[in-house]
């Protein structure tokens, strides 16, 4: 079941029939107002289709010029409020799209990776500081994945770091050849398992490469 209107808007209907009647009503009159005149209404209503609708205003009584009067100050009133209303908006519009500027716009400083301040290097270094064999294999498997990270960075594609390391020109990197002495070592490292003869003197070295490489490129 539906509600019923509010009893404002109840009033409201009826005050927009009364001015509606009372209007027809004092039209319809004749010019001595003695009686109700339709003819006298719907030529008053063809001379406002004509134009001359403000001149046949003579004949209609002094309290529907007063209420035209009021129509028009009601109007003026309500487009200063609407004017007041539009200015304000706009300005907490402006307010509002300032206080987003200012919120999106603000950078937030992120920890920088360079040189010595690289978590990965030094990982690796800590790693490089235990008496363990698995730890020294731990290192140059970290390492090798810095070296894939780094060449895809720089445009280079393919399956793996051999593939990438294929396309480098050698003009374009120096330490090259360390980067794949060092590459082939990890390659031993990860296939041959404990089978290799790994030594901390070749662990060491093929880190002491990879450092090279990275150092050139400012990783470290």
């Amino acid at each position: 079941m539906k509600d019923a209107p509010a009893p404002s808007v109840h009033w409201l209907a009826i005050a927009v029939m009364a001015i509606i009647v009372g209007t027809v009503a004092v039209l319809a009159l004749s010019d001595d107002g003695s009686q109700a005149n339709v003819e006298h209404f719907f030529r008053l209503l063809y001379e406002c289709i004509n134009g001359s609708c403000y001149g046949s205003m003579a004949g209609v009584s002094a309290w529907l010029a007063h209420l035209w009067l009021w129509i028009i100050w009601v109007g003026y009133a309500l487009s200063v409020i609407g004017l007041f209303v539009i200015v304000y908006a706009m300005m907490r519009l402006f307010e509002l799209r300032s206080r987003e500027k200012e919120f999106y716009g603000t950078v937030i400083a992120s920890a920088t990776v360079g040189p010595g301040n690289n978590p990965r290097w030094q990982n690796i270094e800590s790693l490089m500081e235990s008496e363990r064999a698995g730890d020294w294999r731990e290192a140059i498997m970290e390492a090798d994945i810095i070296l894939d990270d780094m060449l895809t960075r720089q445009g280079y594609k393919g399956d793996g770091v051999g593939e990438k390391l294929k396309l480098v020109e050698p003009s374009d990197f120096d330490s090259l050849q360390d980067a794949w002495e060092a590459h082939k070592v990890r390659n031993q490292v990860a296939h041959q398992g404990s089978a290799f003869n790994f030594s901390e003197t070749l662990a060491r070295r093929t880190i002491a490469q990879y450092e090279k490489v990275f150092r050139e490129f400012e990783m470290i």
